[in-house]
């Protein structure tokens, strides 16, 4: 495709890491809060194109990352009934809970099934009317429109065998969060496929609350580079704003239908973020309308609480505090075959993602 010769073009990039590097005029820490920019920055090698002044920073921009224990356990147990299938994205099945992963509990027997989307989930409901479906519902605001869809779908054709246990999260609490925490950072590479529903306005807090540079940017070497050149001209001149580089996709106001198929269907609520801990109005809920397809309330599951995970680092590692390479358990007894932490497990990681690019390091 022409876009992609165009935003990998050897020439572009060497030109914008050239002026990177005549423009970098002090150290400065930027954080990426997207799983797909994390995987592009180390795929690319991003990092030998800066200076040594310039730093990045790993948040918690991946779903399956953040993603509780205490969830996967339920989905493990659910999954356990006769008369239940569970449906799941394919990343969701190795992630580790107390109980077992659900890949685990499908080789002993459950029934779990990977989908591509909730409405491959609601076909399968469809078919089946004598069998209850659930839809194991994750990510950010980038998939919680379909789900959405899903369910209004799902109430229109009045499906009653079809239900959704909701682990959408949301982005801009999770930032918030991480700031509210004294994360010692210049400026946020903002994530492109969110920022695609919510449009960069959702960002807007970070400069004018937090006084932080904010650039949205789309997923090439080039799209990435560009934006550190505006993160780093934004703090050379002392005014932080939310500038949009992924303009082919990204608008300040966003995808308006999708906000409101969101807003039809879920309202916000405090929610766990898997080492994170528990983030106001991090996390999207059902709403009253359509609890009759609410998981959690049609099966409720008593478990008790999970074990801290003491020797996995992940949180720090969300948090920006740590770097995959300070476990102790990376590389040896952590690695993408026999993952011990969520930040391993999915191919966003950035366990996963060190793994593969610096593992040998």
């Amino acid at each position: 495709m022409k876009y992609i010769d165009e935003y990998r073009n050897g020439r572009h990039v060497a030109r914008l890491a050239e002026m990177i590097r005549q423009e970098a005029a002090r150290a400065y820490t930027f954080m990426e809060v997207c799983g797909g920019h994390t995987a592009a920055i180390h795929r690319f090698g991003i990092h030998s194109l800066l200076p040594a002044k310039v730093k990045l920073l790993s948040g918690p921009g991946c779903p399956v990352c953040v993603t509780p224990v205490r969830y996967i356990n339920t989905l493990v147990t659910l999954a356990s009934r006769r008369d239940i299938t569970v449906t799941m994205f394919g990343d969701l099945m190795r992630i580790p809970g107390t109980l077992a992963s659900p890949g685990e509990a499908k080789a002993s027997g459950a029934d779990i099934r990977v989908v591509l989307s909730a409405h491959e989930a609601l076909d399968l409901a469809r078919s089946d009317p004598q069998r209850k479906v659930i839809f194991a519902a994750i990510g950010f605001e980038t998939t919680a429109p379909g789900t959405a869809v899903t369910l209004m779908h799902a109430e229109r054709e009045g499906v009653e065998n079809f239900y959704v246990l909701s682990a959408h999260k949301v982005m801009p609490p999770a930032m918030e969060m991480i700031l509210r925490e004294g994360a010692r950072i210049d400026g946020f590479i903002c994530p492109g496929h969110v920022a695609v529903i919510t449009g960069s306005e959702a960002f807007d807090f970070i400069p004018r609350k937090y006084g932080l540079a904010c650039a949205v940017t789309g997923f090439e070497p080039a799209d990435i580079m560009l934006a550190l050149l505006m993160l780093i001209r934004q703090v050379n001149n002392h005014k932080p704003h939310v500038e949009i580089e992924y303009r082919r996709a990204v608008s300040a106001e966003g995808n308006k239908i999708a906000q409101g198929y969101m807003r039809e269907v879920f309202e916000p609520e405090d929610a766990e973020w898997r080492g994170l801990g528990i983030i106001p109005s991090g996390g999207l809920n059902i709403r009253e309308r359509f609890r009759h397809f609410n998981a959690g309330i049609a099966f409720p599951v008593d478990l008790p609480g999970p074990a801290d995970e003491t020797d996995c680092i992940c949180g720090d590692i969300l948090r920006g505090v740590s770097t995959p390479s300070d476990c102790q358990l990376f590389s040896t007894v952590c690695t993408p075959d026999h993952p011990q932490g969520a930040c391993m497990v999915s191919a966003e990681g950035s366990c996963h993602t060190f793994f593969k690019y610096h593992g040998h390091e």
